[in-house]
């Protein structure tokens, strides 16, 4: 028998959204509801027909709700096996009803762990003993238990129940998978948060992440490579892979590597700010009195790169911005963003021909710094840190040389100074009007990183500010920096060097302060 008729249904749930509307369609399809404690209420104050469990059990619920469904007449009636004689035999000496459906989520454990001084006796609290019982229960037993933990399973449990009377097996199996992961991550909260308790510093002994995954991406980095998108559980922030994708196909595993250093670049500014990706570097950045303002600087910093780029901006796309990102000559991956409004997707999506692949994507309003915390894998292994998001302590900085920075100048260096933290190290970018004008990254010299954003920035690179993302070891990078007109830098300091490095900029007249903080991007 592999689709029993759905008889009876046992709901306790601590998410209570859409319960009612799910219910009505319970009764409404013939199906007899039990109840505990406040889902119990809940129903009723909804006119909604309910046996209590206590009634049923003949026990009643004590301990402060702590004891309510642990007892055989109710796991007997979840676990049955409706073609076995023997299981329906012992119900039957017992006086045991089947539930053929369990709609069960657990206390908020981690919502209540996540406010601001919850103490372990209030979260002890919230973890559910009774809950996970049933969900196990149901879930062993899906070849005839139905098994609901989310909300968003009702409609496809009601309208098979409402169109056969019961569920279909392959929909069961599919539940009571869910389940399993949706009890998997719930112990792991609870064990996580214990291990923090006896933590040393920031790191606990053991750490553990539910990982869903969102979306088999057509390859990886190189297309003899599979790949496939994992979204972390619980994760609600904005970034890209909860945005919602507006137009566009399918994204690629570099599209979403780009589009994340993308986002990651302009959520540090609080002014209108764009950002030009190419290869998870930054070919293109800047700030400006509007977003298409901002976006036109940003697209002129490495126009030749920028063709086939990936966009971040801060700040709803509107038409002037869409016009500058369709200019002729132009070609774009994938712009993510706050929103977009109706007439810039009109202009982003209709000819030419590259447009009805661009991939527009909407993360919402931008109101984080981002996750706190980076991990990094390693073959065997994971690397765990607090994320480089925090912005830095300016009151630490210090003008080191006999020249110091002129207003403007000081903008540069804030602007450049914020960009060096997104340039693969060693990474070197020179700036000037709140603008990125070149970018040597990645390079096994910073000499050679000196070099390459000095070629890119071209005839504009006089009167730029230089901003280096770790200490310069010799002062070489400063003479090459001052043949080609830089007017002021700003670096961490701390070389055993620094001196000749301070000499050289005095030499050449140069402005230069030191951050006391690094910031390698590897």
């Amino acid at each position: 028998m592999e689709s029993p008729p759905i008889k009876r249904a046992l709901i306790s749930v601590s998410d209570k959204q859409g319960l009612a509307d799910f219910a009505r369609g319970l009764t409404a399809a013939g199906v007899e509801i039990y109840s505990t404690g406040g889902t119990r209420k809940k129903l009723e104050a909804e006119g909604i027909p309910v046996k209590g469990v206590s009634e049923y059990t003949g026990f009643p619920e004590m301990m402060d709700g702590r004891l309510k469904t642990l007892h055989p007449a109710v796991a007997g009636g979840i676990l049955c096996r409706h073609d076995n004689p023997d299981d329906l035999k012992s119900l039957a000496e017992h006086g045991i009803v089947t539930f053929e459906l369990v709609v069960a989520n657990l206390y908020p454990f981690a919502a209540t762990i996540a406010r601001e001084g919850v103490s372990m006796d209030e979260a002890i609290e919230q973890i559910d003993i009774g809950g996970p019982t049933m969900v196990r229960a149901a879930s062993k037993n899906y070849a005839f238990t139905t098994i609901a933990t989310s909300t968003a399973q009702y409609p496809e449990i009601l309208e098979q129940i409402a169109a056969n009377g019961s569920t279909k097996f392959e929909l069961r199996r599919k539940l009571a998978g869910e389940a399993f992961a949706h009890t998997a991550q719930y112990d792991r909260t609870i064990a996580d948060y214990f291990a923090g308790q006896t933590a040393e510093g920031p790191f606990p002994g053991t750490i553990s992440t539910v990982l869903r995954r969102k979306a088999v991406l057509r390859y990886g980095e190189n297309p003899h490579q599979q790949a496939a998108l994992y979204a972390t559980s619980g994760s609600t922030g904005t970034n890209v892979v909860n945005a919602e994708q507006l137009h566009g196909k399918g994204l690629s595993y570099n599209n979403l590597l780009n589009l994340d250093s993308a986002l990651a670049i302009v959520r540090g500014f609080d002014e209108p700010a764009a950002s030009v990706i190419k290869h998870n570097n930054p070919c293109g950045a800047a700030v400006a009195g509007t977003i298409a303002e901002a976006l036109g600087k940003g697209m002129a910093g490495d126009p030749l790169s920028a063709f086939g780029s990936v966009i971040g901006l801060n700040r709803t796309v509107d038409a002037a911005t869409a016009k500058v990102l369709t200019e002729p000559g132009m070609f774009i991956e994938a712009i993510v963003a706050p929103d977009f409004d109706e007439e810039a997707v009109k202009i982003l999506t209709t000819e030419p021909k590259w447009k009805a692949n661009v991939r527009l994507m909407k993360v919402g309003p931008i109101d984080s710094p981002g996750e706190p915390w980076a991990l990094r894998h390693l073959d065997g292994g994971l690397l765990m840190q607090n994320a480089d998001v925090l912005d830095d302590p300016e009151e630490d900085w210090k003008v080191v040389t006999d020249t110091k920075p002129s207003d403007e100048q000081m903008a540069d260096l804030r602007f450049a100074w914020a960009m060096a933290r997104y340039v693969k190290s060693n990474a070197i970018v020179l700036c000037k009007d709140r603008m990125l004008l070149g970018a040597g990254a990645g390079q096994m010299s910073r000499v050679d990183s000196v070099e390459i954003s000095i070629k890119k920035a071209g005839d504009r690179a006089p009167g730029s500010a230089l901003g280096s993302d770790a200490f310069f070891p010799f002062p070489d990078s400063i003479d090459t920096a001052a043949d080609a007109g830089v007017a002021a830098l700003i670096q961490p300091g701390g070389s055993r060097n620094d001196d000749d490095v301070i000499a050289a900029c005095n030499k050449h007249n140069l402005a230069m302060v030191f951050t006391g903080r690094r910031h390698f991007k590897h």
